[in-house]
């Protein structure tokens, strides 16, 4: 019998291997996920693709360190990959080939190797979200898009949940969560210990003596980075030691602050967490949310390991350090991810005040002689963190008092902290912080005078201005801009029953108290750079 045979030349045969099934599958630099799906098998049709990109640098000036920290986490999830025997490919900021786009950069893959399909996973910000779905739609190949596979909920559990409601309160998803995922739940349905929230139990001040625990602190070598962006020009904010670089770039040292935490943090987490003091920057808070935004660890791996610790040491940690933690995690933040999801893009121009003003200018430097916004802004341009009360009741609150346009704020918000991406920064921000959504986030707006700010900190004390004086000289601006505010906008803000005692207290004050508190804001707000 005589076989057909045919001699088939190289370029034949390569042209045929080439028009093999090979999907290109791109990695955002926050989604370090190596528990994802995607992982669990090798194949080497499939190719990775990470890219370090301007448009990624550049759509917001941003913390030195939250640069590098991302640059440095996902060089390490590239390896990892590569370590695994996956295909991996990796655009460095400086590459000659690196055209500083995702499209570009794909563009020019799919066309130099033939890649037959386009994956990605679903981002977590919208103005990504939109620009991979169109760029998907560009391509001439096929497309697919699979779920992060990070979060509790879905993008659109939220809207469901509140489906025909006009009010999205937290609490109420929060309790949902809680059910949906059996978590600190007896006899199907009831809240562990009767309640659903110890919050109240949670807001104190720290003793005066008291020594909180030392921060677990890492030492990376990150200094070819910061070359690298000093190289590129890229414009940053903050400041950075880069060979001993403090934050966990990949998951062994996540997982190792998680650890961190759950032993030595935990026990005091819930009764300080609203606590605040000069040279306390990390106090008893996780500093997790950088890990957890870049997905190097699950909130379920958090959660879990704070709920294995309390119920190996129930005699040393009270459940209220516990439930004010996974509340933060499975409450506020799943719940901030719903709202932005429901919410945007319009949520991106709400400014429900009509707020104008610019930020000050020791926002950039800390220089300014009020001690709580120096502790506040240094401490963030220091080590690209500040904790949730600084944030809400310091830097926040001033800047709501002081009108400041609420796109001023997103801007610092989102470039100086290190786990500041903005589905969850922005509705913190533009919403709980600003109340510029009008409500949809917070019941109230978030301000106060100097009584609160020395109720749960030290800054107060010696302090240049005098938290007693409402006015006159070194009187203490928060006090005079408090009041300010709620004349300002007592048409909108008059009928909330959540501060209509304050308005009381304003119609009862003497006519030439309320003029002189006025005329306070008056210079303060005129004079606002050299507080």
């Amino acid at each position: 019998m005589k076989l057909n045979t045919a001699v088939i030349d190289v370029e034949t045969l390569n042209k045929m291997l080439k028009k093999k099934q090979s999907t290109l599958r791109l990695i955002l630099g926050d989604q370090l996920n190596i528990n994802h799906s995607w992982f669990n098998n090798v194949d080497d049709s499939i190719t990775y693709i990470l890219m370090e990109i301007r448009s990624e640098t550049d759509y917001a000036q941003h913390h030195i360190q939250k640069v590098i920290g991302i640059f440095a986490a996902m060089q390490q999830f590239a390896q990892e990959l590569k370590s695994r025997k996956h295909n991996v490919i990796y655009l460095k900021l400086n590459d000659k080939n690196n055209l500083h786009s995702f499209d570009e950069n794909c563009d020019l893959l799919i066309e130099k190797n033939n890649y037959t399909q386009f994956e990605y996973q679903l981002p977590d910000e919208y103005r990504v979200d939109e620009h991979l779905k169109n760029y998907s739609k560009s391509l001439k190949i096929a497309s697919h898009v699979i779920d992060s596979e990070h979060f509790y909920s879905s993008r659109s559990e939220l809207k469901n949940l509140f489906e025909g409601k006009k009010m999205y309160l937290m609490e109420t998803f929060y309790r949902h969560m809680r059910k949906k995922h059996n978590i600190l739940i007896v006899d199907g349905d009831k809240p562990l210990h009767g309640k659903w929230n110890f919050d109240e139990e949670n807001r104190q001040k720290l003793p005066k003596h008291h020594k909180p625990t030392a921060p677990l602190l890492f030492l990376n070598d990150v200094s070819e980075i910061e070359n690298d962006i000093k190289k590129a020009s890229i414009k940053t904010i903050g400041v950075i030691d880069a060979k001993i670089f403090l934050w966990p770039v990949n998951r062994e040292q996540s997982l190792q602050l998680l650890e961190f935490f759950a032993k030595e943090c935990l026990p005091l987490f819930g009764r300080f967490q609203d606590a605040m003091a000069p040279n306390a920057w990390s106090l008893y808070h996780s500093r997790l949310s950088f890990s957890m935004n870049i997905k190097l660890i699950s909130p379920k791996e958090v959660v879990n390991r704070a709920i294995l610790e309390y119920t190996k040491r129930p005699e040393e940690i009270e459940y209220n350090q516990l439930e004010g933690f996974v509340r933060q995690i499975i409450g506020w933040r799943e719940y901030m991810r719903g709202i932005y999801w429901l919410k945007m893009p319009e949520y991106a121009t709400l400014n429900y005040f009509e707020h104008t003003e610019k930020l000050p200018k020791w926002f950039w430097t800390g220089k300014t002689k009020m001690n709580c916004l120096k502790n506040a802004i240094s401490q963030s341009l220091q080590f690209a963190y500040a904790h949730h009360i600084q944030r809400l009741m310091i830097t926040g609150n001033f800047s709501l008092l002081a009108g400041v346009n609420p796109n001023e704020v997103d801007a610092w918000y989102l470039g100086i902290y290190i786990d500041a991406f903005e589905w969850v920064e922005i509705t913190n921000t533009r919403g709980m912080s600003q109340f510029a959504d009008g409500g949809i986030v917070g019941t109230k707006p978030y301000v106060s005078s100097a009584t609160y700010i020395n109720k749960m900190s030290s800054y107060c004390t010696g302090c240049y201005y005098d938290k007693a004086k409402k006015t006159g000289y070194k009187a203490c601006p928060f006090n005079s801009l408090y009041w300010n505010f709620y004349d300002k906008h007592e048409v909108k803000l008059a009928k909330n029953p959540r501060i209509g005692m304050m308005y009381n207290v304003w119609r009862k004050m003497q006519p030439s108290a309320k003029a002189e508190l006025l005329e306070q804001a008056d210079y303060y707000l005129k004079n606002i750079d050299e507080l």
